[in-house]
């Protein structure tokens, strides 16, 4: 399936998974229908770039960067419960600025 994640319509609406992985992606106005698919029982392993990223490249821009905590906050609002977090300085692949979080829908 290829769909836009970004347009006026949500393209996944009514679906659910029993697992959502998201990589190097931020779009805020969305988060809130990412973390509403996943299922009973289901898992979300989420993963992308932090404030403090733009001192190593691309992306820069505070619209694509989460804030301190951020996953966890998020995760936490939609009633998830958090198995694992992580946030801050990584070498690999290449030096950035990450957040991770891995949580579970109970």
């Amino acid at each position: 399936m290829q769909a836009d994640l970004e347009g006026d319509d949500w393209p996944l609406a009514g679906r659910t998974f029993d697992g959502i992985v998201v990589t190097n992606y931020l779009w805020r106005p969305r988060l809130p229908d990412v973390l509403a698919m996943l299922a009973s029982g289901g898992v979300l392993i989420y993963e992308t770039f932090m404030r403090g990223n733009e001192a190593y490249g691309k992306p820069s821009s505070p619209a694509f960067l989460l804030r301190p905590g951020e996953l966890r906050e998020v995760a936490q609002a939609a009633g998830l419960r958090e198995i694992a977090f992580e946030e801050g300085y990584t070498a690999s692949p290449k030096p950035a600025m990450r957040q991770a979080i891995c949580a579970v829908r109970e």
